[in-house]
């Protein structure tokens, strides 16, 4: 099935996949621009999940976030950030289960975040529809 063949979206199907993609991006600036400054709450609830208490490192961290989330904000490279985020994702549920922290609340949260952000790109993206097609 080409792009060409995909079923349009309802207006309401792809305001909701642009509300879902919105909550992803606005969570993962949040995320990003709280490990910029040296805040001794982020280097700190970094040391129990096994990274060091240092500002460079968070800084980092929320750097890859902001750039993951800008390119998945911008249409022409979504499916790319959509990728990268994945995989800031997978990184976050690896520490997690690394230092068994609880299922549901903690390890799942990144999957949870996974599920909204391919769901918002799903409805707003002709590409991925064709890509992923649920029904003829």
């Amino acid at each position: 099935m080409s792009i060409s063949e995909t079923a349009p979206v309802s207006p309401g199907a792809l305001w909701t996949g642009r509300a879902l993609s919105g909550v992803i991006v606005l969570f993962m600036i949040f995320d990003g621009v709280i490990k910029l400054p040296p805040l001794d709450v982020v280097t700190q609830t970094m040391v129990p999940l096994g990274w060091p208490a240092d500002a460079n490192v968070a800084r980092m961290l929320g750097v890859i976030g902001l750039i993951s989330a800008a390119l998945y904000a911008l249409p022409r490279t979504s499916v790319l950030g959509a990728i990268l985020l994945t995989a800031y994702m997978g990184g976050a549920i690896a520490t997690n289960v690394r230092v068994d922290n609880p299922l549901f609340s903690h390890i799942l949260f990144g999957v949870y975040l996974g599920i909204i952000l391919w769901g918002g790109l799903y409805l707003r993206d002709a590409r991925v529809r064709a890509l992923i097609p649920f029904s003829r």
